[in-house]
């Protein structure tokens, strides 16, 4: 909300030379968020001009300029800027007269922009100054011409100030209101909010608007509140107030005082009449729309859409309608979104002659979900849908009627309506010592019953406690916290004490976080980086990596308002995030990843949460249905996932670049399985998203020998990665980091620091190319037993001294005893255990 410091001033006492910084300063005391300072951006010597006489002068270019003779200053006195009072400017506009007042840029001015004026030869003359437009100015978009005073009702002395005649003086103070605070969406709640926080008199502008007898008794014009299909239980509007206004004059001009708060206020003037309705829509918060009276066919109907129905909205727009919408009707049909946007087929217009107002209050609800439903948030819809005082409407029509005859020579007629159906909060009981308890801080009577009377709270003395009515402007207030955050509000925050809470003994973080926290750092220390992805995914990504196998359906969560239509899905996998993650890096120049991440993933059961189990309206859900709704949340393991792609090693002197694989995906497993104290087997597997061969399960051992699934790795397909414009190898791994959790030990116990040399052997088996070496190594550590401390394959070889369709695999063990030094014997004893299991599972024989 923009608020020009001058408007402020006519309801509130500002003290003489208070700065938009001071404003500012008062209202962030009182709760509302500063954002900005807006001015003009104009300073230096800016004047009322006299046009002389000009000549038209043809250039080479095609284009005619006038070389204007213009009266700065009254005769024989110096100008604003000590020059002459008579100037010779150059002037390209083509809109003016001699003898017309217009305004005049003198050297040394600066306009928005910045824009220095300075006297500069220009078509063969020096120009001393230039005439301005009213978008030079600021004022608006206006730029076919120069702005001339006459057309604003303006007859000023030449030479006098034309920054104070303008208002061009003015500066507005920004400030964010947040949606429980409707009301400081006007001059009216600001001034009030202003005068909470300095003390200083307000003067309510609905009070001082004068309501004259045909408002009074305003009547004969047929309005009709046919709300059937109310929206979860609230009629669509409450009050609903018109008022007619005959033989206006649409085209005299808004007056320059009103341009400058509009554009201040962030509002374009558009035309008299519209600018009155906006302009008494920011002074008291209740949005105004006029209509042409004798475009009007019969009397006005407030209804719902009907099925099928469209309107051409004042954008010339055709949209179509939806039942819930509540629309403003006559005889012809849908004339406008009630409370969002009028229709053209009513539109005031130059030719309007008598107009129809209407100040009405509609279900904030229902209007905020037709602005949502048709993208179409207006200044109106933005204040209906945070809540408008229903007792304000009568005296901004009167308002309205009040500038008509001022501004535009209409004259009140005694035709007009008043529906009022609107229904008073009820009291809210506030016990004794109920804010002390919530806030912290022990408030005097005095002073809780001087905060509740001066937000406008009727405030009534029982037993136990106070009776608080809310005013009618603040429906936010519903309850006995809401007015005990107005007290600490109103009475100042800097009274509530800074106290640091004392965490309570014996507590820290459970097993779980411990694990987690130590998974993330081993990583990061490896080198990786920890990523955070969007968890919103489309179905085609979840059914590629939601499960394994290909043509399987992937039960997932459906967004019912989701932010970006082609995402509409929570992800059951985290990888689709990190492949976005890594294709925006790669996009960025950054080749070289090795990222991660940890988060949770969605998987829905049975009893997902449906609309249809929400309550209706602001009913207060029973314990069933707060049961059904938690059953129906879905189920959200947190995942460990990992990428890798470019080059693992860097290029250096002497040494070639590493490509990043499969085996730094493998790398991060085991980093992780060691931080959680799990050791994880790699089996040969696939994946309908990885290449085929080099994907793998990873499967946990527990300590008690159990083996648990909990994740895959593997590169990516390479067709896949083409599509998703990565490099053609890309590594990656996805853990059940719960899993994997669940089957680690209590503790984490280091191991025994051997005490008696290790004996090596190596183990040469020849198999048949199908046979995972995984298994084979399985095969041989448990035949091995408990003496082998170590194995690992070295070499896979595949050529001629091998029979047809064998490889010949090549492990490196390593054996030791706790308690005695090992003989050779006793290794190769060992050693061909292991050999006889292999052979006995895979028909395994030692390579000669």
């Amino acid at each position: 909300m923009r608020v020009p410091l001058s408007w402020l001033g006519e309801f509130v006492d500002l003290e003489p030379g208070t700065t938009p910084e001071e404003v500012h300063a008062a209202l962030v005391s009182v709760g509302l968020e500063e954002e900005d300072i807006h001015t003009f951006d104009l300073s230096g010597p800016i004047v009322v001009g006299q046009v002389l006489e000009f000549v038209e002068e043809p250039q080479s270019n095609g284009k005619t300029i006038r070389w204007c003779q213009v009266r700065v200053a009254p005769e024989g006195r110096t100008a604003a800027d000590g020059g002459a009072d008579v100037r010779g400017i150059v002037c390209g506009a083509r809109n003016f007269f001699p003898g017309d007042k217009v305004v005049v840029t003198l050297p040394g001015a600066v306009l928005p922009g910045p824009f220095p004026i300075a006297a500069r030869k220009t078509y063969g003359h020096v120009s001393d100054g230039m005439i301005a437009s009213a978008r030079e100015l600021g004022l608006g978009e206006d730029h076919d011409g120069i702005l001339r005073l006459t057309t604003l009702g303006l007859d000023p002395e030449v030479g006098a100030d034309a920054v104070a005649l303008l208002g061009l003086d003015d500066a507005a103070v920004e400030v964010n209101v947040t949606p429980d605070r409707g009301y400081a969406f006007s001059i009216r709640g600001i001034a009030r909010e202003y005068s909470h926080a300095t003390g200083a008199a307000f003067r309510d502008p609905a009070d001082a608007v004068p309501v004259s007898a045909a408002a009074e008794h305003a009547s004969g014009f047929a309005v009709t509140i046919d709300d059937t299909a109310p929206i979860r239980g609230r009629v669509g509007a409450s009050v609903f107030v018109t008022r007619v206004v005959r033989d206006v004059d649409g085209s005299r001009p808004t007056p320059a005082w009103m341009i400058a708060r509009l554009k201040l206020a962030g509002i374009r003037s558009i035309s008299l009449i519209v600018d009155i309705t906006n302009y008494v829509m920011l002074e008291l918060g209740q949005p105004i729309h006029g209509y042409d009276l004798d475009r009007l066919a019969g009397g006005i109907v407030v209804r719902r859409a009907a099925p099928g129905e469209t309107l051409v909205t004042l954008d010339d727009q055709t949209r179509r309608l939806d039942p819930e919408d509540l629309v403003i009707a006559d005889d012809s049909g849908a004339i406008g979104l009630a409370g969002v946007m009028g229709g053209a087929s009513t539109e005031i217009g130059p030719e309007t002659r008598n107009v129809l107002i209407e100040a009405a209050n509609f279900d904030p609800v229902s209007i905020a979900r037709t602005a949502r439903r048709h993208k179409l948030p207006s200044e109106a819809s933005k204040r209906f849908e945070r809540g408008v005082d229903p007792q304000v409407a009568v005296a901004a029509a009167a308002r309205v009627v009040q500038l008509l005859e001022q501004l535009a020579g209409g004259h009140a007629d005694d035709l007009g309506s008043l529906l009022d159906a609107s229904v008073a909060a009820e009291p809210i009981r506030l016990p004794d010592g109920y804010i002390a308890g919530l806030v912290g801080v022990d408030f005097t009577e005095d002073e809780i019953r001087g905060a509740l009377a001066e937000i406008g709270g009727a405030v009534t003395p029982t037993e136990g406690g106070l009776l608080v009515a809310p005013p009618t402007w603040r429906p936010d207030l519903r309850d006995k916290s809401d007015l005990a955050e107005e007290v600490a509000r109103i009475v100042g925050y800097d009274r509530i004490p800074s106290v640091l809470p004392v965490a309570p003994p014996g507590r820290g973080l459970t097993r779980e976080q411990r694990l987690r926290r130590s998974v993330a750092q081993i990583l990061a220390d490896n080198g990786a980086t920890e990523v955070l992805a969007f968890p919103f995914v489309s179905e085609a990504q979840n059914a590629l990596f939601g499960t394994p196998e290909a043509g399987v359906a992937v039960p997932a969560v459906r967004l019912a308002n989701a932010l970006d239509a082609t995402a509409p899905y929570l992800r059951t996998s985290l990888l689709p995030g990190l492949l976005d993650v890594a294709k925006r890096n790669l996009a960025r120049g950054l080749v070289d990843l090795r990222v991660y991440e940890l988060g949770t993933v969605f998987r829905p059961g049975e009893g997902s949460i449906g609309s249809e189990t929400l309550p209706p309206g602001a009913a207060l859900p029973g314990a069933e249905v707060l049961a059904e709704l938690n059953a129906g949340i879905p189920a959200q393991p947190r995942h460990l996932a990992g990428l890798a792609v470019g080059d693992a090693v860097e290029k250096q002197p002497g040494t070639p670049a590493a490509p990043a694989g499969l085996v730094d995906a493998l790398d991060m497993v085991r980093q992780t399985a060691a931080a959680v104290g799990v050791t994880v087997d790699v089996v040969q597997s696939s994946h309908q998203a990885l290449h085929p061969g080099r994907t793998a399960q990873l499967v946990a051992r527990g300590a008690d020998g159990s083996t648990v699934p909990v994740g895959y790795a593997g590169e990516l397909l390479p067709a896949l990665a083409h599509e998703l414009d990565l490099p053609r190898v890309v590594a990656v791994f996805e853990l059940d980091l719960d899993a994997l959790i669940a089957v680690a030990p209590a503790d984490i116990v280091a191991g025994v620091i051997a005490g008696f040399p290790a004996a090596t052997q190596d183990l040469s088996l020849v198999v048949r190319d199908d046979v995972p070496a995984g298994e084979v190594l399985r095969a041989v550590r448990e035949g091995a037993g408990e003496l082998l401390e170590h194995i690992r394959l070295v070499d896979d070889y595949r050529g001629p001294g091998l029979p047809e369709g064998h490889k010949s695999l090549t492990f490196a063990l390593r054996f030791r005893a706790d308690d005695r030094t090992l003989t050779a014997a006793e290794a190769s004893e060992a050693k061909l255990a292991g050999a006889a299991r292999a052979g006995d599972l895979f028909g395994a024989t030692i390579r000669e």
